[in-house]
C-alpha cells in the first residue's frame, strides 16, 4: 500500500513538472510563464520528494531538508524576479555622496 502511495506521489509530481513545462508554449507574457513554472515545478518536486519519503523512511531529514529548502529558495526567487522585474521609480535607490567637510 505504501508503495502505491509512494509511486501515486512521484506521478502526480512528474505531471506538474510536464504540466508547467507546457505552460511555457502560451502566449503570456515571460513572468506569467516564469511564475507557472516556479510553482508547479516547486509542487512537481515536493510531491516526488515525498514518495521518496514514503519509499526510504530512514532518510527524512535529509529528504524534509531539501522539501525545505525547495519552498524557501523557490519562493525567495520569485520575490526577487518580481522585485526586478517591476519598473516602478520607487525602487531605485538614490545614493547621496556623504561629505566629509
Amino acid at each position: 500500500m505504501i508503495n502505491l502511495l509512494s509511486y501515486l506521489c512521484i506521478g502526480v509530481g512528474l505531471f506538474f513538472w510536464f504540466w508547467g513545462t507546457s505552460s511555457l508554449l502560451t502566449q503570456r507574457s515571460v513572468l506569467f510563464k516564469l511564475h507557472n513554472l516556479s510553482v508547479s515545478d516547486t509542487l512537481g518536486s515536493i510531491s516526488i520528494i515525498t514518495g521518496l519519503l514514503l519509499l526510504r523512511p530512514r532518510e527524512w531529514p535529509l529528504l524534509l531538508l531539501a522539501i525545505l529548502s525547495l519552498v524557501l529558495w523557490n519562493t525567495m526567487l520569485g520575490y526577487v524576479l518580481a522585485y526586478c522585474s517591476s519598473s516602478s521609480p520607487s525602487r531605485t535607490l538614490n545614493f547621496r555622496r556623504r561629505s566629509d567637510g
